[in-house]
């Protein structure tokens, strides 16, 4: 007789993660029909409401919050949303479908991802093993400095992957993107040796652009049509084109990476963004 195997427990059903946060990219498109078919009454009424529901400092509001329009013809306004409770995001959007505003404000794409830490990133002990690979040997003055250092920095950086604050610069851009499956360079059938070097240098690149831009990688396997979305804050719109085209060419990218569309913002309040689209 066998004896019985204990039982498996199960965590609670929950549509919170266990770690990290719910994020939405959303864009809309101004009707400009719409908006002509309304009242002065009706607008005011409904930039109210927008300016509301788009406040990232009222009691209510998701975690993390952010208003830009949008260069170029395929959106007019971002709204960036990060939560725990997805159904909070979802309420916001819901919230402006049901204002005055609803039918003049046309979502035009969105991106439903999670943050994430992602399984590059290398564990102390990891980071220990490939400053040896490297030719810093562990009697080497530097290298008890360096890991010291890398183990101070990785719970600051891993709560940022995980509940990013944004920062306060000008400028935002967000990309989708895969990791390609070509028979000839298939990232998923390359060894994770292979796949961890590549995203270090890959890592490496970005590194150098400290200060001027900021990163967030979000997951969307299973949440969207692409795997990964990419959102970058910088100082100066050149930052943007700077970092994208000079991490193009690390190998990670330029043998195995598929991009989709881009869209690039500037940030602002909800109400200023309502005076530069020309509602009201």
């Amino acid at each position: 007789m066998n004896p019985a195997r204990p039982a498996i427990k199960l965590p609670e059903p929950n549509i919170h993660l266990t770690e990290g946060w719910h994020c939405l990219h959303i864009f809309y498109q101004v009707d400009q029909s719409a908006l002509q078919g309304l009242t002065p009454d009706e607008i005011r009424w409904g930039i109210g409401e927008i300016e509301v529901l788009l406040d990232p400092t009222r009691d209510d509001a998701p975690e993390r919050l952010q208003t830009s329009v949008v260069s170029g013809h395929k959106a007019d306004l971002a709204v960036t949303m990060m939560d725990p409770d997805p159904l909070k995001i979802d309420a916001v959007v819901q919230g402006i479908r049901s204002t005055p505003l609803g039918p003049v404000l046309i979502p035009a794409w969105s991106f439903v991802s999670i943050t994430e830490i992602s399984e590059y990133v290398p564990t102390v002990e990891q980071y220990s093993e490939r400053l040896v690979r490297e030719g810093t040997t562990p009697d080497d003055p530097s290298y008890r400095a360096k890991v010291n250092a890398y183990e101070k920095r990785l719970p600051i950086m891993n709560q940022q992957r995980l509940y990013p604050e944004i920062p306060n610069f000008p400028v935002a851009c967000f990309y989708p993107m895969n990791k390609i499956r070509h028979p000839h360079a298939n990232w998923y059938q390359a060894p994770f040796s292979k796949r961890s070097q590549l995203m270090a240098e890959h890592a490496t690149s970005g590194i150098k652009f400290a200060g001027r831009v900021s990163q967030l990688i979000t997951a969307s396997t299973g949440f969207d049509d692409w795997e990964w979305g990419v959102t970058l804050w910088s100082r100066t719109p050149e930052d943007i084109k700077e970092i994208v085209y000079t991490m193009r060419f690390d190998e990670a990218s330029a043998r195995y990476a598929e991009f989709g569309p881009f869209y690039i913002s500037y940030v602002m309040s909800a109400s200023d963004a309502m005076k530069h689209l020309r509602i009201g």
